[in-house]
């Protein structure tokens, strides 16, 4: 059993993965938490590897873009991705979001 130090909820929301501002994957967020999420995506990452994420968060024009993530881990349960840097006022918008998932959505 993994302990985790946030909690994590199960959401299926659109997501875009860009690699170095070159290359643009569009994926699916299973589940998220303040720390990172797990994306279903076409490609394979590999571990390590350093990309941008932009969530986007239903009933919001522009997505939560989080900079600074990094791989941490890929095979057939999706991509783990940690988030390491989450600047203002994005990380306000994600901390909200979490609020909101934490009155409605299941925990994982």
């Amino acid at each position: 059993v993994v302990t985790r130090k946030h909690r994590r909820f199960i959401v299926s929301m659109p997501s875009t993965l860009v690699q170095r501002d070159q290359f643009r994957h569009k994926g699916s967020i299973r589940d998220l938490s303040a720390k990172g999420c797990r994306m279903e995506s076409v490609i394979s990452p590999f571990t390590g590897m350093q990309v941008t994420i932009l969530l986007h968060v239903p009933g919001e024009m522009n997505p939560i873009k989080i900079e600074n993530a990094a791989v941490r881990w890929c095979g057939s349960q999706g991509i783990g991705i940690e988030f390491l840097v989450v600047e203002e006022p994005e990380q306000a918008r994600l901390g909200t979001f979490i609020k909101q998932l934490e009155k409605t959505a299941p925990a994982n």
